[in-house]
């Protein structure tokens, strides 16, 4: 079987755009070398942090070519290839360019509600169309549709490829049942980053993270505590981002961790439409949160 590589902090990379709305290369690039030099273990690239759907195919190209050069080979990549049709997916797998890309990031198709039986026959058909490793990535809030327990499991078992999940449902029950019946071979990730403590706890074997992309040491030092038994340490810490993680989705997502970025001089508040910057009053509260951290 194929053995997850991506464990620990992973970063749910942002798309920075400049002034203007294009995007803003540089600043992509600081914010990796930032990200690498302090705690990051793999990146997760092209996904929702990334405001994918309002890039071109030129611009998806040119950012993995960016962060394939700027880390490959150093840290894990994990590229984000999913949809509401199965068959496009399955043509984006065939002829896309996945050179230096270690696994894809696969969303349960939105939109169109599929059964827990279409749910398993998409993602064994993707699996079937890739050697890459997949991990799934069930995210009810934006999708309308739960990946259940038991589907996932079943296709952990029947899908050597597909080698963990990343889970966002918010419901630590739905994520213990996954993790005491899933293989050995199958991990589990966060994909919700206030639940990274208490799903650790449970058996994950790290997080997707947005707050990651601004504050990569102090997160990954909790997830490193935790998984070292220094769970008391590592509660601290947690604690210690409550409020920011409240912020962080007042306003949807990645609106606020870029006006924690912005906030730390790293890049341009901007997203580009049907997205919006936060409001004036919790970038203030952003702006008092980080500066009584750092």
């Amino acid at each position: 079987m194929i053995q997850n590589i991506f464990k620990g902090l992973g970063i749910a990379l942002v798309t920075p755009f400049t002034s203007d709305g294009n995007v803003d290369f540089p600043a992509l690039e600081k914010l990796l070398d930032y990200q690498m030099k302090n705690g990051a273990d793999f990146f997760c690239i092209l996904a929702t942090t990334g405001e994918t759907p309002t890039l071109t195919k030129e611009e998806k190209l040119q950012i993995k070519e960016l962060v394939v050069s700027k880390v490959g080979k150093k840290f894990p990549i994990l590229m984000g290839c999913g949809g509401f049709n199965t068959a496009d997916v399955v043509k984006e797998l065939q002829t896309g360019d996945f050179s230096g890309i270690d696994g894809i990031l696969s969303v349960c198709p939105y939109y169109n509600k599929p059964s827990q039986e279409g749910l398993y026959q998409h993602f064994k058909t993707i699996a079937a169309a890739t050697n890459l490793p997949v991990v799934l990535y069930n995210v009810p809030g934006r999708t309308g549709v739960n990946l259940k327990a038991e589907t996932t499991v079943r296709l952990a078992r029947d899908c050597k490829n597909i080698v963990a999940i990343k889970e966002a449902s918010g419901s630590l029950e739905q994520i213990d049942e996954i993790i005491k019946n899933k293989p050995q071979y199958f991990d589990v990730i966060s994909g919700d980053d206030a639940l990274t403590f208490p799903m650790i706890a449970c058996g994950a074997v790290g997080v997707i993270s947005v707050i990651g992309n601004a504050l990569p040491k102090e997160f990954s030092r909790m997830i490193r505590l935790e998984m070292n038994g220094e769970i008391e340490s590592a509660r601290k810490i947690h604690h210690r981002f409550t409020d920011l993680f409240n912020l962080l989705f007042v306003d949807g997502n990645p609106a606020g961790v870029k006006a924690m970025l912005n906030e730390m001089g790293m890049i341009e508040n901007v997203l580009r439409l049907p997205l919006v910057p936060t409001r004036l009053t919790t970038m203030q509260r952003i702006s008092e949160c980080l500066k009584f951290r750092l």
